[in-house]
């Protein structure tokens, strides 16, 4: 990989891993494609036991973000109090009260997918459109999120790299995972980690155990271990139907050229089709799977169906 061209390097690995016109000119869903109605039947019956695991930071006031790109984190406002029902100012009858609230947020505050209207090449879409005709004003009107309304549930794996292969369960900040060093993760975490087609892919770094432990600082926006721009053939050769991670931008942070942003995001969006989910916790999961030595569950992921979102916010939950 030639440092100093990232431009060519986009290209060819574009080039290599299109999927467009795979499911025809139409397609909206991607690598969704891969996951099929059989694939959920074996999905679920993964469910051993009946543990459950939230996937999902807070969705609160006090982090992740920092403001970059107009990114906040949730404003939370009560627009009815319990005070309110006590002094009888709500206009109800018979003594009832109640509570109501509202919350303002960009849709990718915190855990959240990545969309196929959030990244484009050189001014094309997913399946070749022109970013123009996809996303405008009025918001993704041809792969908006609510395309993946019910979709997003199957096989997930663990794929623990930070267990696997850092210092006390964590990579340093510019780790480039490669697929090299998935591979070798499979293999110490077994049969159960075996990847393939239709299965939802989790990525475990440590970066938000260290977050939680030192504080936010740069983890929304700032260097970050995350996949290499060398996996782009990988994740699309193994047809899992989606990508999530313990960080904030998926991939390796700083990238790996002299001069680049997202990289992978540019191959892995517009040209896989692939769904990409950042902020995910996985810790809690990642320690039972340790425990029990199984790396493998029914994973629910449905992202909230705001009509033409680029992204969404997500509450997944691994069942083993």
């Amino acid at each position: 990989m030639d440092r100093t061209d990232p431009e060519g390097a986009i290209a060819a690995a574009a080039q290599r891993c299109s999927n467009r016109g795979r499911w025809g000119a139409d397609d909206v869903l991607g690598t969704l494609n891969f996951l099929d109605e059989a694939k959920r039947r074996a999905g679920a019956a993964l469910v051993r036991r009946g543990a459950s695991f939230s996937l999902a930071q807070a969705f609160g006031a006090d982090g992740p973000q920092k403001g970059w790109r107009r990114r906040t984190n949730p404003v939370h406002t009560m627009l009815d109090t319990g005070v309110d029902a006590e002094r009888g100012t709500q206009g109800f009858p018979h003594g009832l009260g109640g509570a109501d609230d509202v919350v303002f947020m960009p849709l990718q505050a915190s855990t959240q997918w990545d969309g196929l209207g959030h990244i484009f090449d050189h001014g094309l879409a997913y399946n070749g459109r022109r970013a123009g005709d996809v996303v405008t004003s009025e918001g993704d009107r041809v792969t908006g999120i609510e395309t993946t309304a019910g979709l997003i549930a199957g096989r997930g794996v663990l794929l623990d790299v930070g267990r696997a292969l850092g210092d006390d369960g964590e990579l340093p900040d510019g780790f480039a995972i490669t697929a090299e060093h998935l591979a070798a993760t499979i293999a110490a975490q077994g049969a159960t980690a075996a990847v393939g087609r239709g299965d939802l892919l989790l990525v475990r770094t440590g970066r938000l155990t260290r977050a939680r432990r030192e504080g936010w600082g740069d983890y929304a926006g700032g260097d970050s271990p995350g996949l290499s721009f060398t996996t782009a053939d990988w994740l699309h050769g193994t047809e899992i139907a989606g990508i999530a991670t313990d960080t904030w931008g998926f991939e390796v942070r700083p990238n790996e050229f002299d001069v680049a942003f997202q990289p992978l995001h540019q191959v892995a969006i517009p040209h896989i089709g692939l769904f990409l989910g950042e902020m995910w916790d996985l810790d809690a999961l990642a320690a039972d799977c340790a425990a029990d030595g199984v790396f493998e569950f029914w994973l629910t992921a449905a992202p909230l169906p705001v009509t033409g979102a680029v992204g969404a916010p997500v509450a997944p939950i691994a069942v083993k």
